[in-house]
């Protein structure tokens, strides 16, 4: 019988690639089940002192920077003979036999302000039997940026509680501190995000529509609250509760996803998911994610205000790009993305 064996690495502050490695792991025996009898083992790894939840210890920090032979017998040690592993982490080692990995990006490679790159991640990249890739863009990038062999693209999903979003009421919105309507950008902090162009592009977006709000969410940094602090009509509402997060989604006026540069870009999927208008920049893989559901500026601060002002208009063109934007995001389910990968497992043994 094949086996499958997933392994990530345990974190106390679950992001996008976490969203990732759950969704697909969790539905990976479902989707193997086409492809024969499969056996699926999940390894989560955690650092030797770490408390949180987790089947393996590592010396995670040593890992990182080990050389590649360290980390090939590390690999040897933690994985079962034989098999496929698919290591959700770069940081993590490879195995020594058929080895897959999910490259999101290389912003890594190419932002200063990101954390640097695994040193042997490139040369296990080039190695590896199967890379996937979450959009189309990225693959492009993995080949030109670390010479990897053309990558397997499978687009991310979207969580179902989006599609059947609530909008927050009153009393939730109050309690975040949100009055009245508002446009919402969710994520980090990294330079590739724009956030100093959308500080740069609020106050005149306030000028003209004073009775909207600009809710930032994401977890607290020094960074979003210099930018956005000492601006009129701005809620920094800090990291948001999953049973939330959607519902706030849905009662926005519009999101806003400016970035320089995504892998993907969940965020704005997510925001058609719910119906609401997007407004995002027409760069690296949003208009491959986004396509005719979003409306697509470049990410100058003249353009972000006029997409931001179009899409807070009562013109009928808004409301028909959200209902196209909820139909397209409907199409990227995580039952075909683990289907995807399911399908480049099984091409390997």
């Amino acid at each position: 019988m094949p086996r499958l064996t997933i392994t990530g690495a345990a974190t106390a502050v679950p992001m996008g690639a976490q969203v990732y490695e759950e969704q697909v792991a969790s539905r990976a025996a479902a989707a193997l089940a086409a492809h024969g009898s499969w056996s699926v083992d999940r390894l989560v790894v955690r650092s030797l002192r770490s408390p949180l939840p987790g089947n393996r210890r590592l010396p995670m920090g040593w890992l990182a920077g080990a050389s590649t032979r360290s980390r090939r017998a590390v690999g040897r040690a933690l994985y079962p003979r034989g098999g496929v592993v698919h290591r959700m982490g770069l940081e993590l080692p490879p195995s020594p036999h058929l080895d897959v990995i999910t490259l999101h990006d290389v912003v890594a490679w190419k932002f200063p302000d990101e954390s640097a790159p695994v040193p042997a991640a490139a040369q296990e990249a080039r190695r590896a039997a199967a890379v996937i890739c979450v959009s189309a863009f990225s693959a492009g990038e993995a080949v030109d940026l670390l010479g990897i062999d053309p990558p397997h693209v499978v687009h991310n999903g979207v969580d179902p509680r989006y599609l059947d979003a609530v909008p927050l009421g009153s009393e939730e919105l109050e309690a975040l501190g949100i009055t009245g309507p508002y446009v919402l950008t969710a994520g980090g902090v990294s330079r590739r995000k724009n956030l100093e162009g959308l500080a740069e592009a609020w106050p005149r977006i306030r000028s003209a529509r004073p009775d909207v709000t600009l809710v930032l969410a994401g977890p607290e940094h020094p960074k979003r609250t210099a930018l956005f602090g000492g601006l009129p009509g701005v809620r920094l509402v800090g990291r948001v509760p999953d049973a939330t997060i959607a519902g706030l989604y849905a009662a926005a006026s519009a999101v806003l996803v400016p970035s320089l540069y995504e892998g993907f870009g969940l965020p704005a999927l997510e925001a058609m998911a719910a119906g609401v208008p997007v407004v995002a920049a027409r760069t690296s893989s949003l208009p491959e994610v986004v396509g005719d559901g979003g409306m697509l500026v470049e990410p100058t601060v003249e353009q972000i205000v006029e997409g931001t002002l179009w899409a807070l208009s009562d013109d009928f063109a808004v409301r028909e790009m959200a209902a196209r934007g909820r139909t397209r995001a409907a199409e990227f389910t995580w039952e075909r993305a683990a289907a995807g990968h399911a399908a480049v497992w099984a091409s390997l043994v």
